[in-house]
């Protein structure tokens, strides 16, 4: 399954509404350290392994594309 993510910063929440998600984070975006934030946020809120979720679109923009992994 796929979902459009935006980014606000300086924020905690997940707002879901279809398949686009809304979402605050505390890290800064350098180095890495803002899509890390996102994939344990998706991955704790889904209640699934961050091994799952995986940023496919966007990994340097506030606008983001992941993909969640199925189970076979």
């Amino acid at each position: 399954m796929r979902y459009e993510i935006e980014i606000k910063f300086h924020k905690d929440f997940i707002a879901i509404d279809g398949n686009k998600i809304m979402i605050g984070l505390s890290s800064k975006p350098q180095q890495g350290k803002a899509n890390r934030e996102l994939i344990k946020k998706i991955s704790k809120h889904f209640n699934l392994s961050t091994s799952r979720v995986r940023i496919i679109a966007g990994e340097k923009s506030r606008k983001k594309i992941i993909e969640i992994i199925e189970n076979n």
